[in-house]
């Protein structure tokens, strides 16, 4: 009986707790990234000056600081234009996708993640008439979309129950009124 009581918790304190998968980044890490960025700046080829930027975008966007989260969006968005590959775009819409799930907008976070998977469609059918051997499924697109989708359905449980109760309250009050006047 104790292991079902136990079990029932862990179940409800996954549920109320969030669970996803996806890596946070420390200060130190966004600390590193932004002394890269700064010394490929002053005089790096443009290619490597490119990599700093994608990988101080990747601390930013896994950073639990929310200023941090909204600078890599900002980066992110302003850089997806000028997306020189494929496999660039996929990058940097997944980063997307990942950062606005951190900043909790999460019908945007699974309209990236589908973007992102549309990318990898294109990209696949592209490999594969080309006969190329680079393999596009990207694992992390779908299990960030299906992440979202889960968040969104818990936050829409979550709205119900809260509603409910209110309406619960709110009809207790009435009745507990209607019985004290009668």
């Amino acid at each position: 009986m104790e292991a079902k009581i136990g079990n029932f918790f862990d179940s409800v304190a996954a549920f109320f707790g969030g669970g996803d998968h996806i890596p946070w980044s420390d200060r130190d890490t966004v600390s590193g990234c932004e002394r890269e960025v700064a010394e490929a700046v002053k005089g790096a080829s443009d290619e490597l000056k490119s990599e700093s930027i994608m990988r101080l975008s990747w601390a930013l966007i896994h950073s639990r600081q929310p200023e941090d989260v909204q600078r890599g969006i900002a980066m992110l968005e302003a850089s997806l234009a000028n997306s020189s590959s494929p496999l660039q775009k996929r990058e940097k819409l997944y980063l997307l996708a990942v950062g606005y799930y951190r900043s909790g907008e999460y019908p945007r976070s699974r309209q990236l993640a589908e973007q992102c998977l549309e990318v990898c469609f294109s990209l696949k059918f592209f490999i594969t008439y080309h006969s190329l051997q680079i393999a596009p499924d990207w694992r992390q697109a779908l299990t960030l979309k299906k992440t979202v989708e889960d968040r969104i359905a818990k936050d829409g449980v979550i709205g119900i129950g809260i509603t409910a109760t209110a309406v619960g309250l709110i009809v207790g009050g009435i009745a507990a009124a209607l019985a004290r006047k009668g």
